[in-house]
């Protein structure tokens, strides 16, 4: 018997994307076993398929201490349209795939794959507990999927909470994009992953041709976060990573004012939107024991700070990011501490920066 996605894509390839949006229903997209997906080699096998090439962003994603393994397989002869540096456009039958695993345990794999012009299936599988094979996971998700530490439980996304972060800039691809491929990495990025031999960078696809426009400007120079002080590149590249995909410019939260994304464009202004929007800004949620004095960012400040008072909460009201963590980052806490407690005359020469621009 034909398997879902086999039967899946031969409809994509007999009507093209159009069709295909129309015929889809006729079997559902997502497979039911993580094998079936196309990450790896063969039935009966956990080798990877080498179509398929590791990467690692530079910023990743605090996702309560996981270890990940991540994938991307672009259809043959089809580049990636990055017109936009900040929104790549990626061709139908672009798959990618996000390994979960604590305690060197996997525990879900997260697969997202380009099905037309405008739509992408997202699917998630849990393992189990012999390690051999990962099956799909409801739409509505799996709480308590895995222990993390002190009581705390991991938990397998909705389907609705996957696309409350994917979609929230139009843009259903996080952590692959030009700033986080940059073969300039950031040495102090939070829990950066070692780039290992034949992982996919910028640079790679520049020179193989996988994207168009072919600029080789970003393989000669590759975007970096301008800044001059090492913690105020890694804070804004964290919460670019981390807090930008919901606080963005094209967001349904766009009206807060408040964008974290970091910008590539060339017409983006030379201040970080998330200093521009952030520095003595009051924000909607104030630090309640300092509601008169609270700042989003309050420069020599970090007690009077709400971003920080955020990242360091796990209380359902408060935290941030609202969903996919139960474990405070640290890490990210004793940054964001250190950069918002810099010396005045920092924190000049940013404000001045963002006056200027």
């Amino acid at each position: 018997m034909t398997p879902n996605w086999l039967l899946a894509g031969a409809l994509l390839a007999l009507f093209g994307a159009t069709g295909f949006s129309q015929v889809r229903a006729l079997a559902p997209v997502a497979p039911r076993l993580l094998s079936e997906s196309g990450l790896y080699a063969g039935k009966g096998t956990r080798v990877v398929d080498r179509r398929n090439r590791a990467f690692a962003p530079q910023y990743p994603l605090w996702s309560d201490g996981a270890a990940k393994r991540r994938w991307v397989r672009l259809p043959e002869g089809a580049p990636i349209d990055i017109n936009n540096l900040d929104r790549w456009d990626f061709p139908v039958d672009t798959r990618f795939w996000k390994e979960f695993a604590f305690d060197g345990h996997k525990v879900e794999t997260r697969f997202l794959w380009k099905v037309s012009d405008h739509g992408w299936v997202f699917a998630s599988y849990a393992w189990n507990d012999e390690q051999t094979e990962a099956t799909l996971v409801p739409d509505s998700g799996l709480p308590d999927a895995a222990a993390i530490t002190d009581g705390k439980r991991h938990s397998i996304p909705s389907v609705m909470e996957c696309r409350a972060c994917h979609d929230s800039a139009r843009t259903e691809v996080l952590g692959f994009n030009a700033l986080q491929l940059s073969d300039d990495r950031d040495p102090n990025a939070l829990h950066a992953e070692a780039l290992a031999p034949g992982m996919v960078t910028l640079r790679t696809l520049v020179a193989e041709g996988l994207v168009s426009p072919r600029r080789t400007g970003l393989a000669s120079t590759p975007p970096r976060i301008a800044a001059t002080a090492p913690d105020t590149r890694a804070a804004l590249g964290y919460l670019s990573a981390n807090c930008g995909n919901c606080h963005n410019r094209e967001s349904s939260l766009a009206s807060l004012g408040l964008s974290l994304t970091y910008e590539l464009n060339p017409s983006a202004s030379t201040c970080a939107p998330a200093l521009a929007t952030a520095i003595n800004r009051r924000g909607h949620w104030v630090v309640p024991a300092h509601p008169e004095t609270s700042r989003i960012i309050n420069p020599g400040r970090p007690e009077l700070s709400s971003l920080i008072a955020r990242v360091r909460s796990r209380r359902p009201l408060s935290q941030m990011p609202p969903i996919g963590t139960v474990v405070p980052d640290h890490k990210a806490v004793e940054l964001l501490t250190r950069w918002v407690a810099a010396p005045p005359e920092e924190w000049m020469q940013l404000a001045a920066r963002c006056a200027g621009s």
